[in-house]
């Protein structure tokens, strides 16, 4: 049986919480509005990045710091509202951080998301206690699919990326995972399965509870 990992790193929308469909609404509503761009339910493009690396895949173009900053505070601004009383964690969150805080393993959560929206979430579930260290889109120079933010994760918990285990729903935060030199173990919460395997993820599950029914047949050990 292999070893547990160093540490687990967790993406926070649609990882820790079934929000992306409250983020898919947001830029719908903001593209719509603002761009001039019909974005469709499957959109992977809207997931997994800062908002000025998402402008950019949309319009083809570097935003200026006018334009992101507007878009920070308006599409964020709206979903917020959506999501406001109504984010759920992903099924088998709170077993798996159980599971994890029981073998004495770090998390962290590591998103390209602005420090509003990470306190927002965390707070929504109740859950920010759970987590030793946190990245955000103000602590990065370079957002996903850049190696950086994982990097900076694993630092800040003091682990050597080759030993932490990454849970990622978007291509964008895969890649990232897979660059900094961490295991990844892909939800399909927000994208279908070809997309996170074509981003290099090998291993796939629905939810944690899936994942730690993987766990039981495999041994109680989060890295085999």
């Amino acid at each position: 049986m292999r070893a547990l990992p160093g540490a687990v790193l967790f993406d926070m929308d649609g990882v820790l919480a079934l929000n992306s469909h409250f983020h898919t609404q947001a830029w719908q509503r903001y593209a719509a509005e603002h761009l001039g761009i019909a974005i469709g339910d499957d959109d992977a493009r809207i997931h997994g990045g800062r908002n000025a690396d998402i402008l950019a895949a949309l319009t083809g173009r570097q935003p200026g710091a006018a334009e992101v900053e507007a878009c920070d505070r308006l599409k964020e601004g709206t979903y917020r509202r959506l999501a406001r009383g109504a984010i759920r964690p992903v099924p088998g969150l709170m077993a798996y951080l159980d599971h994890l805080a029981a073998h004495r393993v770090p998390c962290a959560v590591v998103t390209s998301a602005g420090v509003e929206n990470a306190d927002f979430v965390l707070a929504e579930l109740g859950i920010a206690a759970r987590f030793a260290a946190r990245v955000t889109a103000e602590d990065v120079r370079a957002g996903k699919p850049h190696p950086e933010p994982y990097q900076q994760g694993a630092r800040r918990l003091g682990i050597d990326p080759a030993a932490c285990l990454v849970h990622e729903d978007a291509p964008a935060g895969v890649r990232s995972a897979i660059a900094a030199g961490c295991q990844v173990v892909a939800l399909t919460t927000t994208v279908v399965p070809a997309v996170l395997r074509q981003a290099g993820a090998a291993r796939l599950v629905a939810d944690f509870d899936e994942w730690l029914a993987q766990l039981a047949i495999s041994g109680d050990d989060a890295s085999s």
